[in-house]
């Protein structure tokens, strides 16, 4: 008999989680298009928003397998929620490693316990999967950086406390820590998105906000090539894995309506065309999360090949899940074509979800270009 370690338990207990208080309120957040501070206050209790902090900060400090099967789990309930704890891991995962002693003890521990709630700022009106078109500018002077530029599509700016946010000094990729009560920091609020609606994206703008130099991370120089490549490697990973949840969301919605719906005297999976779709969704699905299962053993061993693994994770989930979301609507017809039915938010979600964190196309050109045999 196997025994039951913490990993086993915190992958248990979000499953639980998942089922008793995220699906109970998917109608509501995408309703609204919001997720309560007191959710996060909630999700923060049961240790959800500390996975990927180290102990002594308050968090669990969990290995990558477990952290992608949490990520499945939630990503099979509702990608919304599982998409913030992407950006907590892209946040956290750079403060702990290229953050100063001070800074880890400041915000990690009130990250855990879901008293600052966190966001990263990359993306911008001419920079997405091209990071190095970045035009945020940062001025030091004094003790402080001037900050000025636009950042779009930020997830969590509506009600985000911290922002990590990239940007240039002198030509130099920068990373530093912005509050939200900054003077000259303003949040505009994105509304009417396709999927992931309860993500609260926001435009920000930075005019003349002044930073401390306690807020840098890492070293000017070290922004771009090394804090936000390493927080987009993380959240490719946990993306990925969510893309499995999703994917296996929408076979089991297919296999229950292809059960249930007669048509021409039998149930629709006795249909052949039918039985296609649905070996194409079981073999994907699982295709999918042995890529995913990969990358996590890589990335627990620091072997330099979990990159190029993460990616190709990352690229056939997301891809995967876009497939077998489309499968689950044509299975359900009609009925899977109208606002609220599951696999109608699964088909919206999985479109957000192969274009976060880098477009598929982006993913063609370094793993074609990176692969070695």
């Amino acid at each position: 008999m196997k025994s039951v370690t913490n990993e086993n338990i915190m992958i248990l207990k979000a499953r639980d989680f998942v089922k008793e208080q995220v699906v109970p309120s998917i109608e509501e957040f995408e309703r609204n298009a919001f997720i309560p501070k007191e959710f996060f206050i909630k999700m923060a209790k049961h240790g959800f928003l500390g996975l990927s902090i180290p102990k002594k900060y308050g968090g669990l400090e969990l290995d990558y397998l477990t952290l992608g099967a949490i990520h499945e789990e939630f990503g099979k309930g509702y990608c919304s929620v599982q998409n913030i704890l992407t950006v907590y891991a892209m946040v956290c995962k750079p403060l702990n490693r290229f953050g100063t002693e001070d800074q880890k003890q400041k915000w990690l521990p009130a990250i855990a316990k879901g008293e600052t709630i966190v966001s990263i700022a990359i993306t911008e009106p001419k920079a997405g999967s091209d990071i190095k078109q970045i035009e945020t500018e940062a001025v030091l002077d004094g003790d402080d950086y001037v900050i000025n530029g636009k950042k779009r599509y930020i997830t969590l700016g509506q009600i985000a406390d911290l922002f990590l946010v990239f940007g240039k000094c002198n030509g130099r990729g920068i990373a530093f820590l912005v509050e939200r009560e900054t003077p000259g920091f303003e949040i505009h609020p994105i509304n009417g998105l396709l999927g992931l609606r309860a993500n609260m994206l926001a435009e920000l703008h930075l005019k003349n906000c002044r930073i401390p130099k306690e807020n840098l991370i890492g070293r000017v120089g070290h922004g771009l090539s090394h804090v936000a490549t390493f927080a987009l490697d993380e959240g490719r990973y946990t993306t990925a894995c969510g893309c499995v949840g999703l994917g296996q969301a929408c076979l089991e919605e297919a296999f229950k309506y292809a059960e249930d719906r007669i048509q021409f005297n039998s149930p629709i999976r006795e249909h052949q065309l039918v039985q296609k779709m649905l070996t194409e969704m079981i073999v994907n699905v699982k295709a999918a999360r042995l890529l995913c299962h990969d990358a996590g053993m890589l990335r627990d061993a620091a072997d330099p090949s979990s990159i190029a693994a993460t990616l190709m994770a990352k690229y056939y989930a997301s891809k995967m899940s876009v497939m077998v979301s489309n499968y689950a609507v044509q299975i359900h017809g009609a009925s899977g074509c109208v606002a609220g039915a599951a696999v109608e938010r699964f088909y919206r979600d999985s479109k957000i979800m192969e274009i976060i964190e880098g477009a598929s196309q982006l993913y063609e050109i370094h793993i074609a270009k990176n692969f070695r045999i």
